[in-house]
């Protein structure tokens, strides 16, 4: 069966990579230097996909410790940075994916809420970077996801419309995102879900395993 779309834009962290241990690191760095007790990287998951602003008021407003985010951000930037390349691994599946996508001619980009000048490094890292000729981060445009803005800011690139493209992500964000963006959307199963049952979304297919992408 010939793939309908010519092309897919990516979310990053529980979609391509799981970065989690790293970003708990970097999470559990930031609130002992604020005297705070460390906290399960199980908790930790269910706050990545928002950006890193977010992330951290999760982080203080779990310890009950009210803070000036402008002030606490740049620590943990450094902290952030520091810890992106300990434990990341791709999940499987992905890899096979991108060079059958390649194989065919049909582009892919990533579109997330991680910071952009995190997010090559880390694609590097991982052998990912040669697939991805456009990187869209949280603080590359104005707006971030769920804004329909990034999303569109990539199928302009490649001059398309959003029907001819696919969104696949693994979070409420990513569906809102596709929906503003009026773009087909898959899910992944594996991911950051924080709660969010992919089956329960109408119109969206639903996906265990990277490589079922490709499968009809």
């Amino acid at each position: 069966m010939e793939f309908p779309y010519s092309l897919v834009v990516f979310d990053l962290d529980g979609t391509l990579v799981d970065s989690a241990s790293d970003i708990a690191e970097a999470v559990n760095r930031i609130l002992t230097d604020w005297s705070l007790p460390r906290v399960e990287e199980t908790v930790i998951r269910g706050w990545i996909g928002d950006g890193a602003r977010a992330l951290v008021a999760s982080a203080f407003e779990h310890a009950g410790k009210a803070i000036d985010l402008d002030e606490v951000m740049p620590g943990f930037m450094v902290h952030y940075a520091e810890c992106l390349l300990l434990y990341p691994t791709v999940y499987p599946g992905v890899v096979e994916t991108l060079q059958a996508l390649r194989d065919k001619g049909i582009a892919v980009a990533v579109c997330t809420n991680k910071p952009e000048r995190f997010v090559r490094p880390l694609l590097d890292a991982l052998q990912l970077g040669q697939y991805f000729e456009v990187i869209v981060g949280g603080d590359t445009l104005p707006e971030r996801k769920p804004s329909a803005v990034p999303l569109l800011h990539v199928v302009e690139h490649f001059g398309l419309q959003p029907a001819q493209c696919l969104m696949v992500g693994d979070s409420a964000t990513d569906v809102e995102t596709a929906v503003a963006a009026n773009m087909p959307m898959a899910l992944v199963t594996y991911g950051y879900l924080r709660g969010f049952d992919p089956h329960a979304v109408e119109g969206v297919r639903v996906i265990d395993d990277m490589r079922e992408l490709l499968r009809g």
